[in-house]
């Protein structure tokens, strides 16, 4: 995908998620990057479609989100750009990519990447949710991603979830966290990237991941 001189980036607002902070995060990398460019709050098919690069926040319970996605009528975008484009998920964003989850008794997903979401299991040493810093531990077996690129393994990025992935394939796990056991926070494909923590978040290393994301340019 060849990227234009002026970089146009689309968060996904369908009524869930983070938007203020997921866009305040995306002008300040993008002050960073060195690029030009218009970052766009958006729920427009049409300039979801037309940009550059897409970011699918998310917040609440999985299953909430799934279905205002289908009432926002944006289900069918939302694949195409995953499977298209220069994508970035974020916590529950990351999530509904999933075929299905635990919450709110069971619900559906996306089905875009194999697996389903669970839930911690609490106990007198894990709270639920699961919130506040931990440290992100790079896949040995995978070479360093492009939106890893300058962080440190076992940086600290903000998490705040009480819910977790479970994956049929480990192939698109690039990070790991350990809480109540090790499980992913960072996925990955040929043209997309999700997280379970939010980088928008997480001061210099989210920062520094959103940047690489906004220099991103996958063939």
């Amino acid at each position: 995908m060849v990227q234009s001189e002026t970089l146009t980036v689309a968060i996904i607002d369908y009524g869930r998620g983070n938007l203020h902070s997921v866009h305040s995060g995306l002008q300040e990398a993008l002050r960073l990057s060195g690029l030009t460019g218009d970052i766009l709050l958006t729920s427009d098919p049409a300039q979801i479609l037309a940009a550059d690069k897409v970011v699918f926040p998310g917040v609440g319970a999985m299953g909430d989100c799934y279905q205002q996605l289908i009432n926002a009528g944006l289900d069918t975008v939302v694949r195409t750009v995953f499977a298209s484009k220069p994508f970035l998920g974020i916590c529950v964003g990351m999530q509904v990519l999933l075929d299905a989850g635990e919450e709110n008794g069971g619900c559906q997903g996306l089905g875009l990447i194999p697996g389903s979401v669970v839930r911690f299991k609490a106990s007198s040493t894990v709270k639920v949710p699961h919130m506040g810093w931990n440290q992100v531990h790079q896949s040995s077996e995978n070479a360093a991603h492009p939106l890893f690129v300058g962080i440190p393994d076992g940086a600290r990025f903000y998490f705040v979830h009480s819910y977790k992935v479970a994956l049929s394939n480990k192939d698109v796990q690039i990070a790991t966290c350990n809480y109540d056991g090790e499980f992913p926070v960072a996925l990955a494909g040929a043209n997309w990237f999700a997280t379970q923590f939010h980088p928008e978040k997480s001061h210099q290393w989210g920062l520094q991941l959103l940047v690489n994301f906004l220099h991103w340019n996958p063939r």
